[in-house]
């Protein structure tokens, strides 16, 4: 395993192929996200027709407004083709699928990007699940990545976010709108 470390450095670059949110194929990259000054949350799935992946996909998909007003694009990746996303999209959610989304599912079926961000399990070919927060120039500024059984919290990645954005010094379980500490 890695111990290289990335948070506070220069993100990896990528684009990919993607499904994007009109249901077309295009491409996602870190580069377009930083010409347009966009934060970018990056978060790598292991698997498309699984269970946890949908929770986390559609909660992401159902608060996308909340990322859009912090000048957040948000990019959902997993080692599957576009095909196999496009399926998984026109599936109905009751029926285990992700139905309409307001934001792309890239295709990492090299493994590079997953390789890049230190979170494929090579053995499998799939991503754990890791969650990358990227300012608008670039820098790594937040990294989790845990087990593929527990699922992400939105309002958690919601508020890192806001913290980072403050460009302050947040403390623990500091809230938007509640005030950084002085130096």
């Amino acid at each position: 395993m890695s111990d290289k470390r990335m948070v506070a450095k220069q993100a990896p670059r990528f684009e990919m192929d993607a499904v994007l949110s009109n249901k077309e194929f295009g491409k996602v990259s870190l580069e377009q996200n930083m010409k347009e000054d966009k934060w970018t949350v990056l978060y790598f799935y292991p698997m498309d027709f699984t269970f946890v992946c949908p929770t986390e996909i559609t909660a992401l998909s159902d608060r996308y407004d909340e990322f859009e007003d912090l000048d957040a694009e948000v990019i959902g990746v997993s080692t599957d083709t576009v095909h196999t996303h496009l399926a998984w999209i026109k599936t109905d959610r009751d029926e285990n699928g992700l139905g309409d989304l307001k934001y792309p599912l890239a295709a990492d079926t090299n493994h590079q990007v997953s390789r890049d961000y230190g979170v494929l399990i090579e053995d499998e070919g799939v991503a754990l699940r890791g969650l990358f927060i990227i300012s608008p120039e670039g820098e790594l500024m937040y990294s989790v990545v845990n087990h593929n059984n527990i699922g992400r919290d939105v309002d958690e990645t919601l508020r890192v976010l806001q913290a980072l954005q403050t460009g302050g010094l947040c403390p623990a379980n500091w809230k938007p709108g509640q005030e950084t500490l002085k130096v």
